[in-house]
């Protein structure tokens, strides 16, 4: 099996970061806004568009508020991995940041390199949303306008 981690400091608190993780169904337009394009969610499974036409349907696993944690599998669309599972958490920093973990165990281990490359492309922009969210004044939308 292989696995996919990446780690990043965010200029947010953790609920600041949470708040904007738990909300499954807009990763389009909360956490990864023009890297995915659209989300779908039907029941406990989201249908994910990324930016390079991508499809991926991802169930729902955990959604665990006392740890910020989000976790998820791949059950369908174009990348067919055997076995996926990922997880997302907000971790709080002693200086009131967050360190922003992502981690995925996949097979067949030829799917490393692409997750590996959307982690990377996605990590920035991930990271940009999460701060720019955290100096959203309250009820100022979230959506980028486009």
């Amino acid at each position: 099996m292989a696995s996919v981690h990446k780690e990043f400091l965010v200029d947010a608190t953790p609920d600041q970061v949470w708040d904007v993780l738990k909300d499954f169904g807009a990763v389009h337009e909360r956490l990864a806004p023009g890297f995915v394009t659209d989300t779908r969610v039907d029941s406990d499974t989201r249908t994910v568009t990324f930016a390079n036409g991508t499809v991926v349907a991802e169930r729902l696993v955990d959604l665990d508020p006392a740890t910020r944690r989000v976790a998820y599998c791949a059950v369908g669309g174009d990348l067919h991995p055997s076995h996926h599972n990922a997880s997302m958490q907000a971790v709080a920093t002693a200086d009131g940041r967050t360190r922003f973990v992502w981690h995925t165990d996949v097979l067949p281990e030829a799917l490393a390199a692409p997750i590996a490359e959307f982690v990377e492309h996605g990590a920035p922009v991930i990271r940009a949303a999460l701060e720019a969210a955290a100096t959203r004044s309250p009820g100022e939308p979230s959506v980028i306008a486009r």
